[in-house]
């Protein structure tokens, strides 16, 4: 009797064990992010011009903004082992121990062949000094009607690009990447 009493006793104390022990925490993706690091592409191409490029930090990620005379929504945001200038293939070296080619569908210059984005320092398009995950940003070229930007980072991390109209005759192509994982 004493050892069915025992006997009892503990499965009674592994059903409540088992009937009260918490689920297994699982971590939460960093700030809510759920994107990814593969390629992002949408749109197509369009006679809008790039008319500047601009950042700025956030607590969760580095956005990269690309402004637009016209209404742009073509782009191919990936990841590469290095970024080559549109045209002649050379590589574009940027800081970073991982670098983000980012394509848009429209041209730095305008229909006469006139630069329509003309940076002070094609190599340091904005000052990436106190920014978390941008490390560098170099403008590699405009050819054919694309225009492609070398994004230097601090390592492989997840991103998203999407497309703002307005205001006005403008567009902007946004590319957010996450500080961490």
């Amino acid at each position: 009797m004493k050892y069915i009493k025992a006997w009892l006793a503990v499965v009674g104390l592994l059903a409540t064990f088992i009937l009260v022990a918490p689920a297994p925490a699982q971590a939460a993706p960093y700030c809510g992010i759920t994107w990814g690091s593969m390629a992002k592409t949408a749109g197509t191409g369009s006679s809008a011009t790039v008319s500047n490029v601009r950042a700025g930090a956030h607590a969760c990620f580095d956005r990269m903004v690309i402004d637009f005379k016209g209404h742009a929504n073509g782009y191919l945001v990936q990841y590469v082992s290095v970024v080559q200038r549109p045209g002649s293939g050379q590589a574009v070296p940027v800081r970073g121990a991982a670098d983000l080619q980012v394509t848009v569908l429209a041209p730095a210059y305008t229909s006469t062949g006139a630069a329509s984005y003309s940076p002070a320092n094609r190599n340091e398009l904005f000052n990436t000094a106190g920014y978390t995950t941008f490390r560098q940003a170099a403008l590699a070229g405009s050819f054919e009607g694309r225009t492609t930007i070398a994004l230097g980072v601090r390592a492989r991390l997840p991103f998203t690009v999407f497309v703002l109209d307005g205001p006005g005759n403008t567009s902007r192509i946004v590319i957010d990447v996450a500080h961490y994982w």
